[in-house]
């Protein structure tokens, strides 16, 4: 047996977790600042946005298609989804 092996596992998130956690995602890429440049600068900020709202993305694209998740919670995944697109180009127009 390994020495400081972790034998529990990650405890699965909730749908409603993973709503809030994605939130805060896009919380977080709406935070990170602008570049003063266009160069490489610019492409690095639109990656990390981009990275950002992916992981948000992630956490909530199954919920919809989870017999189990409450009809109310699909609702509000499936309109966090809808809405990255336009999230994403408010974070990224150019200012």
């Amino acid at each position: 047996m390994k020495i400081g092996y972790n034998k529990s596992m990650a405890k699965a998130l909730t749908p409603e977790q993973r709503i809030k956690k994605a939130q805060k995602f896009i919380q977080e890429a709406k935070e990170i600042p602008k570049p003063a440049s266009l160069g490489w600068e610019h492409f690095s900020y639109t990656a990390q946005v981009k990275d950002t709202l992916k992981k948000a993305f992630e956490l909530v694209k199954l919920i919809q298609h989870s017999p189990s998740a409450d009809p109310e919670i699909k609702k509000q995944a499936r309109e966090l989804i809808d809405s990255l697109p336009g999230i994403e180009k408010e974070i990224l127009k150019p200012s």
